[in-house]
């Protein structure tokens, strides 16, 4: 039987995040007060006694919910993955569990990740909205007839995808949507256009830093975002990583192809439970599946 590990990506935080594990594990503390001294700051102050306000900057956000999953990984007793995956932000703690590239460089490329994401928000703030109850491709169509930048940013399950672009074509899109038949079309409370084209300022300030990191070929397949196939080329694994920025999440399609390619387990790690809900929708019908996780 084939396992497959999953990792979250922002949006699943938690006021008190890993406080239990930093309490009752050695080698997690470590690990954690290790990130603390990487990142100059003291990101497990936020994470065990932060408001949600706090949590909910994107530059806390992605290292926390980064740094909560890859020590998870790195304590649990699970047996090594077949394969993994991370939805947006979690395909970098999927590339450190899978041995691609280290924790440090990691938790580097995702603060400064973090850090040029916040800045596209605040100089070009956009919207996210996420269409619940309609095909994908009619959401696509609905897209492409709308004035201004409005694309597709998270193909999460059957029924739900995330657009994302400028708050007025997102607007005019939302109202399209559900006038075409979508069941609810809800608005999502973040400050910027993620895995659209005004993340291009994003994508180029880690262009430099991705390439100068040293990539391993990864332990296992890791079924990457932009592709949706499994890869195991660092330099392959790099432009995708890089591509992510800029273009849609395939989640959908990343599931239907571990389980096409033999998963039959699928181990969600890190904080909430969003991406087991996601597999359970995208493997609807298949009873044989184990869908758990640790948080």
């Amino acid at each position: 039987m084939k396992c497959a590990f999953v990792f979250p990506g922002q949006g699943s935080q938690f006021s008190g995040m890993g406080k239990e594990l930093y309490d009752s594990s050695l080698q997690a503390r470590e690990r954690m007060d290790q990130a603390n001294s990487i990142l100059g700051f003291s990101l497990t102050e936020v994470m065990f006694s932060g408001s949600g306000e706090d949590l909910r900057s994107t530059r806390v956000t992605q290292p926390a919910v980064f740094l909560h999953s890859v020590v998870l990984a790195e304590c649990s007793s699970l047996p090594s993955p077949d394969m993994v995956g991370g939805h947006s932000l979690g395909e970098f703690s999927a590339l450190v569990a899978a041995g691609a590239v280290s924790f440090e460089d990691g938790l580097r490329l995702v603060a400064l990740r973090a850090s040029a994401m916040q800045k596209c928000c605040e100089a070009h703030p956009g919207a996210m909205a996420a269409i619940i109850g309609m095909a994908d491709e009619d959401v696509e169509r609905i897209c492409l007839s709308i004035p201004g930048t409005v694309v597709p940013a998270n193909y999460n399950s059957p029924g739900q995808i995330v657009i994302s672009g400028d708050s007025e074509a997102v607007a005019a899109a939302c109202a399209a949507c559900k006038e075409a038949g979508a069941k609810r079309a809800l608005p999502l409370p973040v400050g910027g256009a993620f895995h659209s084209p005004l993340m291009e300022p994003a994508r180029l300030e880690l262009a430099e830093a991705i390439e100068a990191t040293p990539f391993n070929a990864p332990r296992c397949p890791v079924y990457q975002n932009v592709t949706a196939m499994p890869e195991t080329d660092p330099q392959r694994i790099k432009d995708n990583l890089l591509s992510q920025l800029t273009s849609p999440v395939r989640w959908t399609a990343s599931v239907l192809q571990m389980l096409q390619d033999g998963a039959a387990s699928f181990t969600e790690i890190g904080p909430g439970t969003v991406l087991q809900g996601l597999v359970k929708r995208i493997s609807a019908g298949r009873e044989d599946i184990i869908i758990q996780g640790i948080q």
